[in-house]
C-alpha cells in the first residue's frame, strides 16, 4: 500500500508546509523549542511507528518485538554512555509523564512535596493548581529570593525543615541561573526527602558537560529529549539503580501502556549525537548567544531577572515599560520574532498576560546563527518593544527577519 499524502489530502499538506514556511521564515526564541537533525526526522516518521511492544526488552507482552528489543537497548546504552546514570528508561512520553511515574514509584496519595512556586518559574507538573499533582498530593512551595531573583538555599533549608516533604524537586522552566545541586542533596538528606531533579530545559547543557551534574547528587533525574538536547519530543528519566524497578513500574504498567518505538529510535539517534564533539561546540554557542542577547537588551535598558543569565534562556521584566508580556509577545510575532508572555518572581500581572516575556537560543543556535545576530535580534526587540504602537516597524524589521531566515536555512530542501 502506497498512498502519499499529497494524493489523498491536500487540506493536510497545505497547512503543514504553511508551518514548514513558518518556521523558516521566523525567528524562534521560545528556549523550549528547537530543530532536531533530517535523521532525528526521519528515524520518528519510520515503520517502528506500526509496532506495539508493551512491557521491556526481553519481557514483551506481544510478538515480533526483536527489532523493538534492539532499539531499546540501543537507546539506552547511548544514554548511559552519555549520562552515565545507573538505570535509564527510555519509554516515558514526556517531561510531565516523566514526573507523574516518579510520583507513584517513590511516594504515596497525599505526601508533601516541595517545589518552586509556579510563578517564580516552576513547571505546572511540579504541582500547580488544577494539575494531578495538586490533587493528589501536598504541595509546599519555595521561591526565589527577592533582592538576588534565585535560589535562597537558607530559606528553601528552613522551609524543609518546617514542613519535611518526601521529595523535593529542583528544577524550573524559567530559571537563568546554573543549579549546584550540593546544597539540594543536603537539604533532602538533612528531612529524609528524595530529590528529583527536573532538566527539562538544561538536560543539554548538562550532557555536554558546560552545566553542573545532577546525576552524583538527585536520585532520579528526569528530562525531555527535545529541548537543548535537540531530539524528538519525547522523556527521559535517569536514577539510581535501587529505585529502577519502582520506575519502570510506574512507566509501564503505572502510567503508560505502549511504548513510541519510532521516538525511542529518534531518542538513540538523539543521544548518539549529543555525545559528538560538535555538540559541545553547539552547547556552549547557545551560552554565548544567550549570554549576547541578554547584555544587549541590558544595553537597551531593559531590565533581566537576576541580572543576566547563566544558561539558554533569560526572563526580561517589561514592568516598568508600557506593555505587558502579554502584548509584547503579540507584537514581536507581527514582526517574526517568536517568544513567550512569562511571569516574573512577584509579578502582580496575572499569568494570562504577566509581566516578563522569555527568549531562549538553543533553536537560532541550531539555525547556525551567532553573536553577531543575537545583537541585532536584541536592536529588533527593543524597538519594536519601545515603539508597541507603530506598525510600520514591526512591517520593516518582518522583513529584515526574513532576509536573515533566508541566510539560516532550518532544512535545506524541505518541502
Amino acid at each position: 500500500m502506497t498512498i502519499l499524502l499529497s494524493e489523498i489530502d491536500l487540506e493536510v499538506k497545505e497547512i503543514l508546509q504553511e508551518e514548514i514556511e513558518r518556521q523558516q521564515n521566523t525567528l524562534t526564541l521560545i528556549p523550549s523549542e528547537n530543530y532536531p537533525s533530517r535523521a532525528i526526522l526521519e528515524a520518528q516518521s519510520s515503520v517502528l511507528n506500526n509496532k506495539y511492544a508493551e512491557g521491556y526488552p526481553g519481557k514483551r507482552y506481544y510478538q515480533g518485538c526483536k527489532t523493538a528489543d534492539k532499539i531499546e537497548k540501543l537507546a539506552i546504552e547511548r544514554a548511559k554512555q552519555l549520562f552515565k546514570g545507573e538505570h535509564i528508561n527510555v519509554q516515558v512520553h514526556s517531561g510531565t509523564g516523566a514526573n507523574m511515574a516518579v510520583y507513584q514509584a517513590l511516594l504515596k496519595p497525599g505526601d508533601k512535596i516541595l517545589s518552586l512556586n509556579l510563578f517564580h518559574g516552576g513547571h505546572l507538573s511540579h504541582g500547580g493548581k488544577g494539575t494531578f499533582t495538586y490533587n493528589h498530593y501536598q504541595i509546599i512551595n519555595y521561591g526565589l529570593d527577592r533582592d538576588s531573583e534565585t535560589f535562597n538555599y537558607e530559606e528553601i533549608e528552613r522551609i524543609a525543615k518546617l514542613t519535611h516533604p518526601q521529595l523535593i524537586i529542583v528544577g524550573a522552566s524559567a530559571y537563568p541561573r546554573a543549579i549546584d545541586f550540593r546544597p539540594w542533596r543536603k537539604i533532602a538528606d538533612e528531612v529524609g526527602a528524595y530529590l528529583l531533579a527536573d532538566m527539562a530545559h538544561i538536560i543539554g547543557l548538562i550532557a555536554a558537560g558546560v552545566h553542573p551534574d545532577p546525576v552524583p547528587y538527585a536520585d532520579v533525574i528526569t528530562a525531555t529529549t527535545q529541548k537543548t538536547l535537540r531530539g524528538p519530543r519525547g522523556g527521559l528519566i535517569i536514577c539510581k539503580k535501587k529505585y529502577a524497578s519502582s520506575i519502570d513500574k510506574a512507566i509501564f504498567p503505572g502510567t503508560q501502556g505502549g511504548p513510541f518505538m519510532h521516538v525511542i529510535a529518534a531518542k538513540a539517534l538523539c543521544f548518539k549525537e549529543a555525545c559528538q564533539p560538535e555538540f559541545k561546540d553547539y552547547q556552549k554557542q547557545i551560552i554565548s548567544n544567550a549570554k549576547t542577547l541578554a547584555e544587549t537588551l541590558k544595553n537597551e535598558e531593559f531590565r533581566l531577572v537576576s541580572g543576566g543569565t547563566d544558561n539558554h534562556l533569560m526572563l526580561v521584566d517589561l514592568s516598568d515599560k508600557d506593555i505587558t508580556g502579554d502584548k509584547a509577545a503579540t507584537i514581536l510575532e507581527e514582526a517574526g520574532i517568536i517568544v513567550n508572555k512569562n511571569s516574573i518572581p512577584f509579578d502582580k500581572k496575572p499569568p494570562s498576560i504577566t509581566s516578563g516575556i522569555r527568549p531562549g537560543t538553543p533553536a537560532l543556535t541550531t539555525r547556525g546563527m551567532g553573536n553577531s545576530e543575537m545583537r541585532l535580534i536584541g536592536e529588533w526587540i527593543s524597538k519594536i518593544l519601545y515603539n508597541p504602537h507603530d506598525r510600520n516597524i514591526r512591517r520593516k524589521i518582518k522583513k529584515e527577519v526574513e532576509e536573515i531566515c533566508k541566510e539560516f536555512p532550518i532544512y535545506e530542501g524541505l518541502k
